[in-house]
């Protein structure tokens, strides 16, 4: 079998009973073991529930029970509750946490037969772009190991690009799945806001939090999202939207690109400073030009508001959905402590990282009485003037077009100490989440050995468009091929 298999390849591989789901299961464990060390890309590995699992599947396949999902080995990031799972976000505040219920798009995943393989590492509580903040340590990327696999889904990425599953799940509040498909060659798809639920996904910002998935390929990514996303009545955000297109993915893929005479926007405050590799993202434009699409430029003039307005807004949010960890209703209680106020501040001063503290502090300030409208209340003003240049945009373009990272990946610990340069390498996602639109991050090349990204950008519930034209791309170049060599996993 080929060691970076397609989704496509695996499911079609059960139905034909080339392999078993044990037998896959099996091997993605023993590659989890042999690479998931060096990488510390899993938080939990449990071979007995995954072995269970795919044993299950293997009876299953074959029924009309079965789905092109059944038996296939995944893995999730530990920000996604699962009954009987141990869930931590990455943070001592919920190092021994035991989910009592799953959220409701793992659910739906394991009620179509995929088999659950573990917990993939992140950032703490979503709050990173380099998946360094983790109480368990940092994530390295598959590519070089000395190199940041980005954040805070990093543990997906680093598990899916290093061949241990085929797709993996992610969340993404201001680029957090794209920005790590970007720094390891990956398909990223952060969906519509409110098409995948976030019942059970524990919370950052809620208002700008969504579930995703990184993938090898635009096609595998629509296949894992068919069977994520949908209604649920247990999330208020979540939306009504009905997509038939989405249903019949499973069944017909995502099909052929239906207007080759789409237009794409070229969004000029992004490429007014050039990215690294931005030789290579207009080599995408090109292709994507060769397809048929037009290419136009055009502006979001509020654009260099985003990301102050992002951290006002992420932080206040934090600040609010945080204030639970407190040490007495659950997650992590100091030791003896002496007064109720020594058992709030030890609890929370132990249990919560430096970056934690540091925007739940920001998020604070900005909610505190002096400084709610002058803060808070303004940066809710850039978010509207944000969705509303992007309304403006799509006036004139199906798509837009605009790079995933400023860079290639940076050096684990290079950042660590500058957290305004951390921050700005989600510049060019969080304006898709101020706006809650839908965006795909696809590879497009390697710079020095390392992956480039650039993200494809559509209108709310427009995913069919986008996962169309990523596929379309995709059947016509081959960046998304490319693999890491892996070297170092021979040393290890």
């Amino acid at each position: 079998m080929d060691p970076f298999p397609s989704l496509r390849q695996l499911t079609d591989g059960l139905a034909r009973g080339e392999w078993s789901s044990a037998e896959l299961t099996k091997a993605a464990v023993q590659r989890a073991e042999r690479l998931g060390g060096p990488l510390n890309c899993f938080i939990t590995l449990d071979e007995e529930k995954a072995m269970s699992a795919a044993e299950r599947a293997d009876r299953r396949l074959g029924t009309v029970c079965a789905t092109p999902l059944t038996g296939v080995p995944l893995a999730h990031k530990d920000i996604f509750c699962m009954e009987g799972w141990r869930t931590t976000c990455a943070s001592r505040m919920l190092a021994d946490f035991v989910a009592p219920y799953t959220a409701t798009a793992m659910a739906q995943l394991e009620d179509a037969g995929a088999v659950t393989l573990g917990k993939l590492n992140m950032d703490e509580f979503a709050m990173g772009s380099s998946t360094e903040t983790s109480c368990f340590g940092p994530t390295a990327n598959p590519w070089s190991l000395e190199h940041s696999p980005g954040g805070s889904s990093g543990g997906s990425a680093a598990c899916v690009a290093a061949g241990i599953t085929v797709a993996a799940s992610g969340t993404d509040t201001g680029g957090s799945i794209r920005q790590p498909a970007g720094f390891c060659g990956l398909a990223g798809l952060k969906p519509t806001y409110g098409r995948v639920s976030r019942y059970g996904m524990i919370a950052f910002a809620s208002s700008l939090d969504q579930g995703g998935v990184l993938a090898r390929s635009a096609e595998d990514a629509a296949l894992v999202l068919s069977y994520m996303a949908g209604f649920d009545p247990r999330d208020s955000t979540s939306s009504k939207h009905r997509d038939p297109w989405l249903e019949a993915v499973p069944h017909a893929g995502v099909g052929e690109l239906e207007d080759g005479h789409l237009t794409i926007g070229l969004v000029k405050e992004f490429f007014a400073d050039p990215p690294a590799g931005a030789p290579l993202i207009d080599a995408a434009r090109r292709s994507l030009e060769e397809l048929g699409l037009r290419c136009i430029e055009l502006s979001l003039p509020h654009i260099a508001m985003a990301m102050p307005a992002y951290y006002v807004i992420a932080g206040a949010e934090a600040s609010t959905n945080l204030a639970r960890y407190d040490g007495v209703r659950f997650g992590h209680r100091c030791a003896d402590p002496q007064s109720l106020a020594d058992l709030y501040e030890r609890s929370r001063s132990e249990g919560f990282g430096a970056e934690v503290k540091r925007r739940i502090l920001t998020g604070t300030y900005a909610l505190s009485a002096g400084y709610f409208d002058a803060y808070y209340v303004r940066a809710q003003k850039i978010r509207r003037l944000v969705a509303q240049d992007f309304a403006g945009a799509f006036a004139q373009a199906d798509l837009l077009l605009a790079p995933t990272a400023p860079g290639v990946a940076f050096r684990r610990g290079q950042l660590m100490d500058d957290p305004i340069a951390m921050y700005r390498q989600d510049a060019y996602t969080i304006p898709v989440n101020l706006a809650g639109l839908p965006a795909l991050s696809l590879p497009c090349g390697l710079q020095d050995g390392l992956p480039v990204g650039f993200q494809l950008i559509a209108n709310h519930f427009d995913e069919r468009r986008l996962l169309q034209t990523g596929a379309a791309l995709q059947r016509a170049t081959d960046w998304h091929e490319l693999r890491p060599s892996l070297d170092w996993a021979e040393a290890a």
